[in-house]
């Protein structure tokens, strides 16, 4: 499906003030003037700023599960596989810090639907799920449950980000990147 122009407004604009203002703070109405629509507009593409805030949620998320994806490759093995995905997701998170910063907010919010997150963790990064699996199988990543896994390597993800993000200097020293890989692997290895 098209992204219309004025649609693209829109979620730009809700992105910098959510992530500016925070979700709360942020009204349709404002979303709308910032994106130079209006209001009706807003509400024909999204019925509600919730709808909205689970659109963007799911867009991003896919974009970055297709730029995370692409550094894969099935001749490496698994844990090669996992440094490639693990630096290619800190990459991308570096590239995009007012996205990220959206993921930071909304993924921790008590208002995000277990739906939503399950949705996102099972089928935009269902990849992951199946790396963890067959890690699982190979007896190199701990046999817990999967969605407890699946928070885990989140939790990681986040953890790590706000470090970089924090401290952008250490994006460029090696031994932080690798350190940060080792601390994400040594948390999900059997």
């Amino acid at each position: 499906m098209k992204i219309t122009d004025k649609k693209k407004a829109i979620l730009d604009t809700a992105l910098t003030l959510f992530v500016e203002q925070g979700f709360h703070a942020t009204s349709t109405a404002a979303i709308a003037r910032g994106a130079g629509v209006a209001t009706g507009t807003l509400f024909h593409h999204f019925p509600s700023k919730e709808a909205l805030m689970e659109y963007l949620f799911l867009n991003i998320k896919q974009e970055f599960a297709d730029a995370i994806k692409s550094s894969m490759n099935p001749d490496d093995g698994l844990k090669a596989n996992a440094r490639n995905l693990w630096f290619s997701a800190l990459e991308w998170a570096a590239n995009n810090p007012v996205k990220q910063h959206f993921f930071q907010l909304y993924s921790l919010s008590p208002t995000i639907a277990t739906e939503l997150r399950e949705q996102a963790m099972n089928s935009i990064l269902g990849f992951i799920t199946d790396l963890i699996k067959q890690g699982q199988a190979k007896a190199m990543i701990a046999d817990y449950p999967i969605k407890l896994m699946q928070d885990n390597c989140h939790g990681q993800f986040l953890a790590a980000t706000r470090y970089f993000s924090d401290n952008p200097d250490y994006w460029h020293i090696d031994s932080h990147k690798q350190a940060s890989f080792k601390l994400f692997w040594h948390a999900i290895a059997s």
